[in-house]
């Protein structure tokens, strides 16, 4: 079988069936080799309006084997031609600690990038809600404290109200929101926050003021860095999600690192437009 290695425009090709999937990512800052373990079907805990997963017509399911031998593939190729592989990332079509196959495909991943790609980081991309499984805790806070991986943990919200409106889950705000503290306190992590507009509104003050002293609290313990990033792909509500002005990311960055040195916190806060 033909492995594409020219990467995907928006990450729509995981759309059509992709396990393995090759991307110039912003905030990887190069070429980022992700993993779909979800091919066939969304599979997610939140429904983000900002989502840019579009409905798609599945043409293959998800297996470990077929995994290896594409991602093998994949990684050769790459390194062929650009020379360099910032990471190997779990996203894909969901949330992907929650695939049955999570664990087998992580630790043969692990096995992959020391062999073939040594130099890359393994970076799972989670919205948190797997955390509330204890093999998953688990899972995680074993891999967090490999340095060769790196968790990058969604948090949009700083109260319930806008948490409903960004991220849409039936799983209560303060459920999540205690167990991301408990993991905190045992593994190192990456917030990733989403700044967009929800029907022409940003966040409200006090969501804003909530956000900072949750990811202060946080940051005390075992944050590796904080990335504020802004909507960049079509997404299949638009126009109900918008794009933001870089200003408003800036402003909110720096409001944090005003926060941070303020407690004498120095984790990083990065902005990616």
């Amino acid at each position: 079988m033909a492995i594409n290695i020219t990467p995907v425009t928006n990450h729509r090709g995981r759309e059509n069936g992709l396990i393995i999937y090759p991307v110039y990512s912003r905030r990887s800052e190069g070429l980022s080799i992700g993993i779909n373990l979800f091919p066939d079907k969304k599979s997610c805990a939140f429904g983000c309006p900002y989502c840019e997963i579009f409905p798609f017509s599945p043409n293959s399911g998800f297996s470990v084997s077929r995994m290896e031998d594409d991602l093998r593939g994949v990684i050769t190729g790459a390194l062929e031609k650009d020379g360099q592989i910032k990471d190997i990332c779990f996203s894909g079509n969901g949330e992907p600690t929650l695939s049955p196959s999570f664990k087998e495909a992580l630790k043969s991943t692990e096995t992959i990038r020391s062999r073939l790609a040594p130099l890359a980081r393994i970076v799972i991309i989670t919205n948190g809600t797997g955390l509330l499984q204890p093999d998953v805790f688990s899972l995680l806070t074993e891999s967090a404290a490999d340095i060769n991986t790196d968790i990058w943990l969604k948090l949009d919200a700083g109260t319930s109200e806008w948490y409903q409106k960004i991220n849409r889950s039936l799983i209560p705000f303060n459920k999540l929101i205690e167990k991301i503290k408990t993991f905190a306190s045992r593994a190192p992590f990456t917030i990733q926050t989403m700044l967009c507009a929800v029907n022409g509104e940003t966040a409200p003050p006090e969501d804003v003021s909530g956000w900072e002293a949750l990811v202060c609290e946080l940051a005390a313990n075992n944050v590796r860095k904080v990335q504020l990033y802004g909507k960049a792909r079509a997404a299949p509500e638009d126009p109900l999600t918008s794009e933001l002005p870089e200003k408003y990311l800036e402003d909110r960055a720096q409001s944090l690192r005003a926060r941070f040195t303020g407690k004498g916190i120095t984790t990083p806060v990065e902005i990616y437009i």
